[in-house]
């Protein structure tokens, strides 16, 4: 069973109001990813562990099993252990890429263990993914998650190819949060249930969570967030929110990410929110949102699931108020 004081508000709503065998499927990925970890030597053994002590709000694995629903069995237990753990691997590798010290209030596997093992941790979960999906023979979530994780390759390498560029607009910087983000909350609305509606779905609720996690990156304290603000303008990362207060006062186009210390990058972020940029960017995520939610209305549902996967909806909502 899960534990409600291991997961954040925004899913223990849905786990609230969900029948039992929700969090009793919950706990049993929580044990599946915790055996896809173990027994594979004491050093990534205790990397990987690192990570999934971390803690996370299992969002993709909550809409597998949701889109299944209760019939969906051991399948749907295993590709939603999967997917976050695809999910695991690429926080461990981002957090290399970016030399990050902290992810969601802890210290990184980069930063504790080094980039060494920080990669070699994040190729062990990768590789724990895929393996446990070929074990159950399910072809069809091995070939829907390789798509994803080569659509995670191409957006994460389009957003290192656009750092620091000024000059990136918002179809580029959409067109890269579909392929780093949404794709995988699409992949397991799919893993759960191959429905043309539930595709919209995550990809629309995916987006609006990417959205939102750029707001956040700006006006989040650190306490909410496990990160300083302004971490994505020192890193060089060109998001909505800073795209369009660059419309609303042109003389942010002069400012050098290049050359921002923390103390520079968080006067940026008060610049931004004078714009009232992030109340746009929150109100365009309010509309995937609602988009979304307008997709399962069209979708055989019965009502429980209908109900808990617009509370998923509402919970990425709920992260920025």
């Amino acid at each position: 069973m899960t534990r409600r004081s291991a997961v954040p508000p925004p899913v223990t709503a849905v786990l609230d109001a969900s029948s039992r065998w929700l969090p009793a499927r919950l706990g049993e990925v929580e044990d599946g990813l915790r055996g896809a970890i173990a027994e594979h030597g004491a050093v990534l053994g205790e990397d990987a562990a690192a990570t999934l002590a971390a803690g996370g709000k299992r969002l993709r694995p909550m809409l597998v099993l949701l889109c299944a629903g209760e019939a969906g069995g051991e399948a749907a237990i295993r590709a939603a252990t999967a997917i976050e753990l695809i999910h695991m691997a690429t926080l461990v590798h981002d957090d290399v890429l970016d030399e990050a010290p902290l992810r969601r209030g802890h210290p990184t596997v980069a930063a504790t263990s080094g980039r060494a093992r920080a990669e070699a941790a994040g190729d062990l979960l990768f590789s724990r993914a895929f393996g446990l999906l070929a074990a159950g023979g399910d072809s069809r979530s091995v070939a829907l998650l390789a798509d994803a994780a080569v659509a995670l390759a191409r957006g994460e390498l389009a957003q290192r190819h656009d750092a620091f560029d000024l000059e990136i607009g918002e179809a580029r910087y959409l067109q890269r949060c579909r392929l780093k983000t949404a794709r995988l909350f699409e992949c397991a609305c799919l893993l759960g249930r191959d429905d043309p509606h539930l595709r919209t779905f995550g990809a629309e609720v995916g987006l609006a969570f990417q959205l939102l996690d750029d707001v956040l990156d700006v006006t989040g304290p650190p306490e909410r967030t496990g990160k300083a603000s302004g971490t994505d303008l020192l890193d060089g990362t060109v998001t909505l929110p800073l795209i369009e207060a660059a419309a609303s006062d042109p003389g942010i186009r002069e400012v050098d990410l290049h050359g921002l210390d923390a103390a520079a990058a968080e006067a940026l972020c008060e610049r931004i929110a004078a714009t009232g940029a992030l109340e746009r960017v929150r109100s365009r995520a309010l509309e995937m949102v609602a988009a979304g939610k307008r997709e399962l209305e069209a979708a055989d549902f019965e009502p429980e699931q209908r109900q808990l996967l617009g509370l998923v909806a509402d919970g990425v909502v709920q992260r920025y108020s």
